[in-house]
């Protein structure tokens, strides 16, 4: 690959993510937030989900920066075949909790690469977690801090709702919302980031 990078975009309007990809060094040169139809398909599981959703992000983006290296993601919460999105409101997210309570599910992310010569590269990345049983007190203490808001499942891991975990394998960044450790392999994997 030749040495002139092109430009990084992000297609995500995720503080979160802007804040992850800090920690490893890289400062995207453009954030592009697209407007992509996050409804499952019928019959459609987590995981199938947010890959579909990530590749959907990432060629949406690089129709308005064809020069660009376009990185996008998105993250699902599966609980069984179930997909917990964002909660709509303060009831959807008392009950995401509720169904949460006390049961291991998975946070599922796609991260996609979309290059300016048009190519996809992409990774799935699975992280399995399980919560404590939650009290009543504890799921309305929660909702109520609105920390909710905007989450898949319905909490931020990196806020008040990683005490509720007692249990965790996998990527803790991909929970967050950008597994660090499979986005830097794909950008090294292309030689836009040095190994």
């Amino acid at each position: 690959m030749s040495t002139d990078k092109p430009p990084l975009v992000l297609a995500s309007a995720s503080p979160r993510r802007l804040d992850l990809l800090a920690r490893i060094g890289i400062a995207p040169d453009r954030v592009l937030p697209t407007e992509t139809d996050e409804t499952p398909r019928k019959a459609e599981l987590p995981r199938e989900l947010a890959a579909r959703l990530a590749a959907a992000k990432a060629e949406a983006a690089a129709a308005a920066a064809p020069e660009a290296l376009v990185l996008a993601a998105d993250t699902v919460v599966g609980l069984g075949r179930r997909i917990l999105g964002k909660p709509a409101d303060a009831a959807e997210a008392r009950r995401f909790l509720t169904l949460l309570s006390g049961r291991r599910h998975h946070v599922y992310t796609g991260v996609a690469l979309r290059m300016p010569d048009g190519r996809l590269r992409s990774r799935l990345v699975d992280t399995i977690l399980a919560f404590q049983r939650l009290t009543e007190a504890q799921i309305e203490d929660y909702v109520a801090g609105e920390e909710w808001r905007g989450k898949a499942g319905g909490y931020a891991i990196q806020g008040r709702a990683e005490v509720f975990v007692r249990f965790l394998a996998g990527s803790h960044s991909n929970v967050v919302g950008l597994p660090l450790f499979e986005t830097a392999q794909l950008l090294r994997g292309i030689g836009w980031l040095k190994p």
